[in-house]
This record gives structure tokens, sequence and C-alpha cells, in this order.
């Protein structure tokens, strides 16, 4: 019996002229990897990273690998999609969580605030440079372990009188504190390297680069 469920896109693989395997984010099946055909009814356009879709499950017990149809977009994004700078900034929130979760894991209200973090970041109309470094102190939460100052200060070096305005409680207190595009880049390996040892996973983040280069510019 299929069911409907709305996940994220992670990142997606192709594995056939006409087939994806895309890895997704939903909040019934946490972390999972789907079977898709792709096609006039489902192109390749749907699949980008971090679009919000909503799909139908068909379980299968012979397989780990379901299959999903009948995909539509739920969100189109189009203030994320239209402006280089976010496009980016979501390449990397992506990366991030397509590396950082384990296939099968299942994590109580991080789908739900992935959601919210992705329309957040796509409705900002300014000052989001910082979003990425914001998002990356709020998956800690989510993930169970909090970053305080005493938590991050072994990880921070000089970048730790930054990080009062980043973990203040208010969203805005991070994202309008002045920061350079070094900086920036500096804390953003910070907190990988904390969320790497909080979650025993070595995270190499491609985009980290390419973030890096386009605020150095």
């Amino acid at each position: 019996m299929k069911e409907s469920i709305e996940l994220i896109v992670l990142a997606s693989t192709k594995i056939q002229e006409s087939s994806l395997v895309v890895h997704s984010l939903s909040e019934e099946w946490g972390r999972r990897s789907f079977l898709v055909r792709i096609g006039r009814s489902s192109p390749m356009s749907l699949f980008q990273p971090l679009n919000i879709l909503s799909a139908e499950v068909t379980p299968n017990s012979k397989s780990e690998l379901w299959r999903i149809s009948g995909i539509r977009l739920e969100e189109s994004l189009s203030g994320l999609r239209s402006n280089i700078h976010k496009n980016c900034i979501s390449l990397f929130m992506s990366e991030v969580l397509f590396r950082c979760l384990k296939e099968g894991s299942r994590e109580e209200g991080l789908f739900d605030w992935c959601k919210r973090s992705i329309l957040t970041l796509d409705r900002l109309d300014s000052d989001f440079a910082s979003f990425h470094l914001r998002f990356l102190v709020e998956l800690c939460s989510v993930l169970g372990f909090r970053p305080s100052l005493e938590d991050i200060a072994p990880f921070a070096g000089e970048c730790l009188k930054d990080f009062p305005a980043l973990l203040n409680p208010q969203q805005s207190v991070a994202l309008l504190h002045p920061l350079n595009g070094g900086q920036r880049s500096s804390i953003a390996a910070i907190l990988l390297e904390y969320l790497s040892y909080h979650t025993d996973s070595p995270l190499n983040i491609r985009s980290l680069k390419v973030l890096r280069d386009l605020y150095s510019e």
C-alpha cells in the first residue's frame, strides 16, 4: 500500500539513464534513500538539494530501496534559487546533512526544523551571509548536544569572542553579528569540527570552499 509523505532532498545519485537514487529526509522515515524513475513527470530539476517534495512511497519487504512516485514540488524556493549566495549556502546545508546523518537514522523534530530553516533562508531579503553558521549551531542542538561557550572553547581559538552572538537564542542576533568572509570560513570550520567530534563522523564538506571563495570576492 502506498503512503503519502513529504521529504527534503539531500542529494541524488544517477544509477541508470532513467533512474535516480534520491537521498532524503522525511518525518516518517528519517534519513532514507529512495529509487525514482525520472522522465517528463519527474524531471531532474525536481531533485535539487533542499527541494521540499511530496511523494507516494511503495514499501517493499524484499528490498531496502523503495520506490517513490507521484512526486510534486511543495515549495518553489524562488528566493533561494535566484540568489547565488543563498544557493551556495543551501548546497552547504544539504551536504552537511547528507554527510552527518546516517542512513536509517531518525531524530525527533529534525525534519520540521530543516523545513523551517530552508523556508527562512528562502524568504530572507538581507543579512543572511552567516546563515550557514547559525544552521550549524541549531543542527547541533537538534541532534542533542547544544553547544555552550564552555563546550565550544576547546575548538574555537581566537574566534571564541564571536560565539556569544552566534549562540544567542535569538537568530537575528547571530545573523546581524559583523563578520568578514575569512572569519565566517574559520567559524564554519570550527563548528564542523565540533559537529564531527560529537557525531564521530569526519565531515569533509567540499562546498565550504565554494562559500569561502564566494565571500572572499
